[in-house]
């Protein structure tokens, strides 16, 4: 099979010429190419060609390593900014309604590749398939609705990218200072380029996996040594507030849906899995992984809080005592926070590239320019975490801003694009998901970038 036929696994795809979506929409809507039973009898998974395809247990230590990062060790402080107990059921509620947002953008997309015999898609070609194949009035917005997706997409992912470079060299600089080295955070920032740039070039998400691992691996020892000195004397509940004030709530929101915000590696994830179907179900990778995820966001944000009050930290680490157990953790965890960091940078690259490399036309910038856009986002990354060193307006702001949008407003409009003849029961619960997103999305991001401007 050529290379212009060799269907794109991972990443979008290379945009349709005006003509091709035509034909598209023409077929979609008047002559289907297939016949409903071909479509019914189609299995998308069985279609991909997957050189190095991973199985459920990478997939798995990839979900949690997509969620469990630094949002983990930020949830205290978004307590502080809810409330002990509005924390517990805010958290608790965002974490089902982010899981079931990703169960919907899986469900899409197998239904739109189905219906279009397609291998795969990713997130961008899913929003871009449901508008051409749907209500009349939406199919001329396609391509514009899947370049807002992409340029989510990157934001995010870029914005977390961004957050890893500053938690490492903040959580560094804290280790440093026991040994009297006073060094500024940029003067970490700049020591950190160069690892954080090789790992940035790792190409095959199969090779992530033992990198995954030993992160995963840190991370649960980081974890533990925190849950050990948190749950230590703790006070009465009564010492911290159940409700904070309704002003800090925009900023709990973007941390927490910042912490619960892997939506963008699902796709990815699902379109290299062995036996995608497992992804699924009640007891499925996704679910197994996510009640993980919430499980540990909760009890960390509640101990945190109740432990430390109102002189938490954007990083929970960073309120560890200055004991060698504790060193190791902000250690670990700080190492298990850089070798994500490949994992992280993966989706921008797979949405940035194939639209680079379709303007490339020499050999020499076909083999270099892959390397040199990884670079060009890295750089960025950098850059973004110098001007701004202030590790919880980051978060705040990444979550409310792109996060949002891409985890509680785009896949319920999805959903109902793709089923939009039998939308039925879908049309009120999808509505009710887009208003909480775009409310999150407005009043998180005006008080993070407040708080940006107040403490920068």
């Amino acid at each position: 099979m050529s290379d212009e036929k060799r269907p794109l696994l991972i990443g979008p795809a290379i945009p349709f010429d005006n003509n091709e979506s035509q034909t598209v929409e023409l077929v979609s809507s008047s002559s289907p190419a297939k016949d409903d039973k071909s479509k019914s009898e189609y299995n998308p998974a069985s279609e991909r060609s997957l050189e190095h395809p991973t199985s459920n247990f990478d997939t798995l230590i990839h979900l949690l390593k997509g969620n469990i990062g630094t949002g983990i060790l930020a949830m205290p402080d978004a307590f502080k900014n809810a409330g002990l107990y509005l924390g517990i059921c805010g958290t608790l509620l965002m974490g089902v309604i982010c899981t079931h947002c990703m169960h919907i953008l899986v469900r899409c997309s197998r239904e739109l590749c189905i219906r279009n015999q397609r291998p795969s898609m990713n997130f961008a070609d899913v929003v871009e398939e449901a508008f051409a194949m749907g209500p009349i009035f939406l199919r001329p917005h396609a391509k514009k609705i899947r370049h807002v997706v992409d340029i989510f997409l990157v934001i995010t992912q870029l914005g977390f990218c961004c957050v890893y470079f500053l938690f490492v060299a903040t959580n560094l600089q804290d280790i440093m200072h026991i040994f009297h080295v006073n060094l500024g955070v940029h003067s970490y920032l700049a020591l950190l380029f160069p690892p954080l740039l090789a790992l940035g070039m790792v190409k095959n998400l199969k090779y992530l996996t033992p990198v995954s691992l030993i992160a995963s691996l840190m991370t649960a020892w980081g974890l533990i040594i925190t849950f050990y000195y948190i749950l230590q004397d703790l006070p009465p509940t009564n010492t911290v507030k159940a409700f904070s004030s309704w002003h800090q709530l925009p900023l709990y929101f973007g941390t927490a849906i910042y912490a619960f915000e892997g939506i963008g590696v699902i796709l990815p994830l699902e379109n290299n899995m062995k036996t995608p179907e497992a992804l699924g179900g009640a007891a499925g990778v996704l679910n197994t992984g996510m009640a993980i995820v919430a499980a540990l966001y909760t009890a960390i944000g509640f101990f945190g809080y109740l432990k430390y009050g109102s002189h938490v930290l954007g990083s929970i680490t960073l309120n560890l005592p200055g004991s060698a157990l504790a060193q190791s953790a902000r250690a670990a965890m700080a190492a298990a926070i850089l070798l994500s960091y490949g994992l992280q940078l993966y989706v921008p690259v797979t949405v940035v590239w194939p639209m680079v490399k379709a303007r490339l036309t020499t050999d020499a910038a076909l083999e270099y320019g892959e390397a040199v856009v990884r670079f060009v986002l890295i750089s960025i990354t950098f850059m973004a975490a110098v001007m701004i060193p202030n590790l919880s307006a980051i978060i705040s702001l990444v979550g409310a801003f792109s996060s949002s949008a891409l985890a509680l407003i785009f896949p319920p409009i999805i959903e109902l694009v793709t089923f939009w003849p039998d939308r039925g029961w879908r049309l009120y619960k999808n509505v009710a998901i887009v208003i909480f997103g775009l409310t999150g999305f407005g009043f998180g991001t005006y008080a993070s970038i407040q708080n940006i401007l107040t403490y920068t």
